[in-house]
């Protein structure tokens, strides 16, 4: 087949048992379904070779995450689509279709998601993807639907398709010619992060990223979870630095660089004296060391990048809006209140 459903999966047996069957019963006619293994030790293989014997194993022999696990994998995958399919996603009837049939068509497209809704509340958006996902002029994520902890109800008000400026990681269906034209994911960033950055070089190359909510599943995800733990922010906050080193165009570095300074010790003050977490105060100093001392591993990365910028003619991709500005100065909490963030 053209299509290849990946699942990375690392000590997930549960989750499989749950949800993989609802992939099997409404993918197995139009694409190739491939559990890739993160050297798990709960069992989780030999369960999946007794329970469904037909389902493709890649046995990875160590944890590589996210980022590495699946390019080790997706080494391994012949196919014309790469889905990268979470475990913990619920998929429905007719939610692939869509997706390759958009896809076939236009062909400036590398990469798309589905609507990406909460298994937690079915009548609201995930936090880990929403409706598509964009970046502001200062490198923090949002979605249409979702914009830092603000999640919205799904009333139809984003069913548009829409070009984005990345695509979750949770469901990303992405060119597998695209997805090594700009090098994979990231395998040193392990999690967090990796497929906006992914999105980011694409978008750089000239393709295109796109949302189509004609197709739906549901994710259960950890972003709705009242607390973070101190590696998830360490992640987040060291990726995200590393991601606009790379990314960033020539005349905003320096500036997006010192702003940023500046927000993620105040980030890590008011974790620590407002909501008295203390693993993710430390964590916050900790992703600033770790990004100041492997920052230069990415120069070459970042050297090629910007070639590549200057060949396509492309605009960096950002949103030059503020929405640290929007959300607390102005009181916008959705992505429908924003001004036109453009892609």
């Amino acid at each position: 087949m053209r299509t290849a459903i990946v699942i990375l999966n690392w000590n997930g047996q549960k989750m499989l048992a749950q949800y993989l069957p609802t992939v099997i019963e409404y993918s197995r006619d139009e694409a190739d379904i491939i559990v890739a293994d993160n050297a798990s030790t709960d069992g989780s293989m030999e369960w999946l070779k007794k329970e469904f014997p037909k389902v493709r194993q890649i046995i990875l022999d160590e944890n590589y995450g996210f980022a590495d696990g699946y390019n080790r994998a997706l080494k391994q995958v012949d196919a014309e689509y790469y889905v990268l399919l979470n475990s913990d996603v619920e998929v429905t009837h007719h939610w692939l279709t869509p997706l390759i049939e958009e896809m076939d068509a236009h062909k400036e497209i590398a990469a798309c998601q589905p609507k990406l809704l909460s298994l937690h509340d079915r009548d609201a958006f995930e936090y880990a993807g929403a409706a598509g996902g964009y970046i502001d002029k200062y490198g923090y994520p949002f979605c249409r639907g979702r914009v830092f902890d603000t999640v919205e109800d799904d009333n139809g008000q984003y069913d548009n398709a829409q070009e984005i400026l990345w695509a979750t990681g949770a469901c990303l269906v992405v060119r597998s010619e695209d997805y090594w034209k700009a090098g994979g994911l990231d395998g040193r960033f392990f999690a967090h992060n990796e497929e906006i950055d992914l999105c980011w070089r694409l978008h750089i190359m000239g393709r295109q990223i796109w949302c189509f909510p004609e197709s739906e599943v549901y994710h259960l995800g950890g972003g709705t979870l009242p607390k973070s733990k101190p590696m998830k922010t360490f992640l987040n906050f060291r990726n995200n630095l590393t991601m606009l080193y790379k990314n960033l165009p020539d005349s905003d570095l320096k500036h997006v660089m010192r702003v940023r300074w500046f927000l993620d010790y105040l980030a890590a003050f008011e974790t620590l004296i407002l909501n008295r977490k203390l693993g993710d105060f430390k964590a916050i100093f900790r992703a600033r060391y770790a990004f100041k001392n492997w920052r230069h591993e990415f120069d070459k990365d970042r050297q090629k990048i910007r070639k590549i910028a200057a060949e396509s003619g492309s605009t960096d991709g950002r949103s030059m809006i503020s929405i640290l500005r929007e959300y607390y100065l102005r009181g916008h909490k959705k992505y429908s209140d924003f001004p036109d963030t453009g892609v």
